[in-house]
């Protein structure tokens, strides 16, 4: 496929630029995700513990670098089927704005550094980002080729986000946070391939393969699902007898407003809206979304510091 006419061939531009273009292409506004590694840190109480309030802010940075340069090792690999993306074929690699070599030179250092800082924390962390980049990295490679499967495998890329945060801080991992981190993270994914199906139309099957394998009435029925298991895997972990001894109390349960708000926002945008084509704008630029967000934090940081 000839990605350019004559006439629009992109010409690879100063050092300068190619700098803005490769931290572009690191998707900044994607990072919104990296704040799970914070969860531990929240529900384990040590919020005000410094040491550990750097040691989790280092492996936001961590995850910030090393899904950074995922993003970049996709975005080299389906530069072509980007092209029949409405936004994607604007991106600095896709359009020709940002050089193959600049994007895989700087993928490489982002990945060096990300491994080498994560080592330098714990023997842990560097095990949990190490798999985190040979996930990703496979699924650029072909897992995402499959139906299910690349569902699932962008999930477990959100759990490892929150199982990272938990080790870097050297602290028990509860299974109730990677449940609830699976769950949401299944919602924003399944919600996010419902949205490129009905934006695409024709085009679907050009920009990402496996979408014929999919359906908006299969969408639908698991939007339904892990929605339904969101919530009440929520819910189970607030009311848990684990829950209440660790903190004291029975209050964590009144943060399921915000919880509830929060997703009935999102499911509006979604299919009212058709906002679900980029799930992490929406998380910091919906008001409604940023409220149920905020107010969520306060109160749960209220109820259990």
């Amino acid at each position: 496929m000839e990605l350019y006419s004559a006439e629009e061939k992109p010409v690879i531009s100063s050092w300068f630029a190619q700098l803005k273009y490769f931290f572009i292409s690191l998707r900044p506004y994607q990072w919104s995700k990296n704040f799970l590694v914070f969860a531990a840190l929240l529900f384990s109480g040590r919020v005000g513990d410094l040491p550990s309030l750097f040691h989790a802010t280092v492996a936001f940075g961590i995850f910030c670098l090393a899904s950074g340069a995922g993003y970049i090792i996709n975005d080299i690999l389906d530069r072509e089927k980007d092209q029949f993306h409405p936004r994607k074929k604007t991106r600095p690699i896709a359009s020709g704005r940002l050089s193959i070599t600049t994007a895989m030179w700087g993928a490489g250092l982002a990945y060096a550094i990300a491994v080498l800082v994560s080592a330098v924390i714990s023997p842990q962390l560097f095990f949990v980002v190490l798999g985190y980049i040979i996930l990703t990295f496979s699924y650029s490679l072909k897992l995402k080729h499959f139906a299910i499967i690349d569902i699932l495998i962008v999930a477990i890329g959100f759990v490892l986000r929150a199982i990272a945060g938990a080790v870097a801080i050297a602290v028990d991992i509860s299974p109730w946070l990677l449940v609830c981190t699976l769950f949401l993270a299944l919602f924003l994914i399944i919600g996010k391939r419902r949205n490129e199906l009905i934006l695409l139309e024709e085009n679907a099957v050009n920009h990402r393969k496996n979408l014929s394998e999919y359906s908006i009435h299969f969408f639908d029925q698991a939007i339904a699902i892990v929605t339904a298991a969101t919530i009440v895997s929520y819910a189970l972990y607030t009311l848990s007898a684990e829950t209440i001894a660790k903190f004291n109390t029975t209050n964590l349960i009144y943060t399921l407003p915000f919880v509830v708000g929060g997703i009935f926002r999102y499911l509006h945008l979604l299919y009212h809206k058709r906002l679900g084509d980029e799930p992490e704008r929406i998380l910091i630029t919906d008001y409604g979304i940023v409220f149920s967000v905020l107010g969520w934090l306060m109160l749960v940081y209220w109820i259990i510091l």
